[in-house]
């Protein structure tokens, strides 16, 4: 321990000393989830006006960036993302914020392969005896990134969680450039969504499809939070989880005595996941708990580890599907309103395991600014929207209305079957609509 304090101590400076070492035309990857640098964050801050071309690399902002105030129309710095959430729209109305298209199962490998972030900054636990840093909720491709990096800065949270692994989870003393002490930053915590009617009538529909032993992969959001609620009084057993999120409503499943992974075929017993975002009960519940496992994201998201494991069920969002199936699940149009993140690497996963099923679910219908009720099942998805997921990976769709069974229909099937789940005030129209675009016999 003493060798590793003392190389501790020797990487031990400011924050405004570890932020000196930026310098023009640098690309930083910066925050990612949960794991931010808000005592680095201020220290960056106060020198962006006097830097020009800077790249910062960003997914799922969590907490507001004191680096964009300082420069909120983007004239010292470009803003990447990997994932939007509200923070980068709402940054977005002031400067320009640019999305980067990618599998997550693939992220590690970008970061390797392009090798174009020159500084890493991130956030992590206190050093332990042995001399490494854990990374908490967050593994993602944190390792790859201090690998590319020529520089490597860490900001100590003595709040964050110790989280097990799973592997690439910790860095350590020797390879780091700089520490910074954080003190209590304390986690974000990210908000319950509360299910609307639609919510709970779609993971009812959802809940009949599952089986004692299942494997699931979850998100955040609403929908979650409701399917959570269902299976949590439902008479299901023995499920696992292996995801690319933890998040509350696996907590509430796991504390509802639902959750035991003594069904999977790898990590057993173990709750795998790459990144974790929540209330303080997630964080508590990650903290030092050897039933959850974190791994990078070409772990989790991987086909051919992931659907090692049998029954393994995808449960995904979407923003709007046409009647052939093409699924969007990222944009408005051509607005980036998230990512693709690893929807299509779990509903590939899902589909591949023995026993797999995976669930595309939307409400039928959004009202827009102006009150007005528009389908999100549509003959053309809107101009510029993104194709998430391609028409022929997608399996089980459901709406308020029903769930139909796409995988291997033809388009005419797949128009007759989208029709017959879409809200009745739509269903004439969609159908006069699949006669234009010659979908229907």
């Amino acid at each position: 321990m003493s060798k590793w304090l003392e190389e501790y101590r020797s990487k031990l400076v400011s924050a405004e000393e570890a932020v000196s070492v930026v310098k023009n035309g640098d690309w930083i990857q910066y925050t990612f989830g949960v794991n931010t640098v808000p005592v680095l964050d201020a220290a960056f801050a106060k020198r962006i006006p006097e830097l020009n071309d800077i790249i910062i690399v960003n997914g799922v902002s969590t907490r507001p960036h004191a680096v964009h105030y300082a420069d909120p129309t983007g004239e010292h710095s470009t803003w990447n993302s990997t994932h939007l959430t509200a923070l980068d729209r709402m940054y977005a109305k002031t400067r320009k914020v640019f999305y980067t298209p990618m599998k997550y199962s693939e992220a590690p490998r970008y970061v390797r392969t392009n090798r174009d972030c020159r500084i890493l900054m991130v956030q992590v636990a206190p050093m332990d005896k042995h001399g490494y840093f854990n990374l908490g909720p967050t593994i993602t491709h944190f390792r790859a990134a201090l690998e590319a990096a020529e520089v490597v800065i860490v900001e100590i949270n003595e709040d964050m969680p110790y989280a097990h692994g799973g592997y690439d989870n910790n860095f350590h003393v020797s390879e780091v450039t700089y520490i910074v002490a954080g003190g209590h930053t304390g986690m974000p915590q990210i908000a319950n969504e509360i299910p609307e009617k639609e919510d709970h009538k779609i993971a009812e529909f959802v809940l009949a499809e599952l089986r004692d032993g299942d494997c699931l992969q979850l998100g955040i959001g609403s929908l979650p939070n409701a399917l959570g609620q269902l299976i949590a009084k439902s008479d299901l057993k023995d499920l696992g989880i292996h995801t690319e999120m933890l998040c509350d409503s696996i907590v509430n499943l796991a504390e509802a005595g639902k959750i035991n992974g003594s069904k999977k075929q790898i990590d057993i017993g173990r709750m795998v996941y790459t990144f974790a975002a929540g209330t303080q009960k997630l964080y508590d519940f990650i903290d030092n708990n050897p039933e959850c496992a974190g791994y990078p994201a070409d772990y989790t998201n991987d086909r051919v580890i992931a659907c090692r494991n049998d029954n393994v069920v995808s449960i995904n969002s979407a923003v709007e599907i046409d009647l052939t199936g093409q699924v969007c699940s990222e944009s408005k149009g051509s607005r980036m309103i998230s990512g693709a993140g690893g929807q299509l690497d779990f509903i590939d996963i899902a589909y591949n395991s023995k026993g797999g099923r995976s669930f595309i679910c939307l409400p039928s219908t959004y009202t827009d600014s102006k009150g007005n009720k528009h389908s999100r099942i549509k003959g053309l998805l809107t101009l510029g929207a993104v194709v998430t997921d391609t028409r022929s990976t997608v399996q089980y769709v459901a709406t308020e209305y029903g769930m139909i069974f796409l995988k291997g229909l033809t388009v005419w099937q797949r128009a007759e079957k989208l029709i017959s789940i879409a809200h009745p005030d739509f269903r004439e129209e969609l159908t006069h609509e699949a006669h234009k675009l010659a979908l229907l016999r």
